[in-house]
């Protein structure tokens, strides 16, 4: 009988805070690749009583920050995904969770120790911002080299004497909101491992899954191991999150106009809403009160500032921004 393989369990975090009226990620240096990472760390039961206790000591080490909002993702357990020299090395299992933070005066200083820093998500995933309009590189790159993709796997099957299977047609017309679909900003996870299996990641070659990026160019800054495809994960919670839960607060200053709230549940689905609407959401489901002072900051005439109304949670079951999909 051959011997089992050890496993690893490795700890993930994808943090993220609204920077300059993005969400970005917080990343910590790669080692010799250079390629971004986010924090994490292996699990050990002997020092960390949970998995989460473990997560936050890795990013307390390793950034200077502590944690507040955090709740696991999901568990990323194919093998090539934590790809180890000769791939015959510990077999990492990764359990990613998804952080929320706001920016504080000393973040800035105990991240300029660690090395971290924060990065934009759109420049990992750059096909998920709509708030400028429909992303060029969706019909200009994606879209024809997913059909190429598509083409060849059909090709190969017929050759084979294989049934043609529509199957890989159907999860783009979902994915991308092809044919009359609409586009579901939901829909990060699924975007993000079609472009992977049709090769258009760098982290598909780091794994073994292509020789070679699919095209001129790769999409996005690549990631360490499989950590663009937790991050997608993340902002694909997230952004469902936000319509049932109130944790859009998690990341707002005490005080904010309903203008910054808006542009930050903008930025997060990445897409425009209309102001009017949102802010008839915002007032009639009561998630904030006024708190009778007014800011200034945008140079025009004075804003009201508002506060998150902590009762709404023992009120109802489900108080989010119903914003329904773009």
């Amino acid at each position: 009988m051959s011997a089992t393989r050890a496993v690893e369990i490795g700890l993930n975090a994808a943090i993220i805070a609204i920077v300059e009226n993005g969400p970005a990620i917080l990343r910590i240096p790669g080692g010799e690749d250079g390629l971004d990472g986010l924090p994490f760390g292996p699990f050990n039961p002997v020092r960390h009583r949970t998995m989460e206790l473990g997560l936050r000591q890795w990013v307390q080490e390793q950034t200077g920050l502590k944690l507040g909002y955090v709740e696991q993702l999901y568990t990323f357990g194919d093998r090539g995904r934590h790809r180890q020299a000769g791939d015959n090395e510990l077999h990492v299992v990764s359990v990613g969770y998804l952080a929320l933070t706001r920016l504080k005066d000393d973040h800035e200083v105990k991240l300029q120790r660690s090395g971290a820093s924060w990065k934009d998500c759109y420049h990992y995933l750059p096909w998920e911002d709509w708030r400028g309009g429909r992303p060029a590189v969706i019909d200009e790159f994606i879209l024809p080299k997913l059909e190429a993709w598509i083409a060849e796997r059909d090709t190969k099957n017929l050759a084979g004497l294989q049934a043609v299977d529509p199957r890989g047609r159907n999860r783009v017309r979902i994915a991308f909101g092809l044919d009359g679909m609409p586009w579901d900003e939901e829909r990060v996870l699924d975007r993000y491992e079609l472009i992977y299996s049709a090769g258009m990641v760098e982290e598909a070659v780091a794994d073994g899954r292509v020789e070679a990026v699919r095209g001129k160019h790769a999409l996005g800054n690549a990631m360490l191991h499989d950590h663009r495809r937790i991050l997608a994960t993340a902002l694909s919670r997230l952004r469902a999150k936000l319509k049932y839960r109130p944790v859009i607060f998690e990341l707002m200053a005490s005080e904010f106009t309903l203008l910054e709230l808006q542009q930050t549940a903008e930025s997060i689905l990445g897409r425009k809403v209309h102001k009017q609407n949102f802010r008839r959401l915002v007032e009639s489901n009561q998630l904030v009160e006024p708190t009778g002072r007014t800011s200034t900051s945008t140079g025009g005439r004075p804003a009201a500032l508002f506060k998150f109304r902590r009762e709404v949670m023992a009120e109802r079951p489900a108080p989010g921004l119903r914003l329904g999909r773009g």
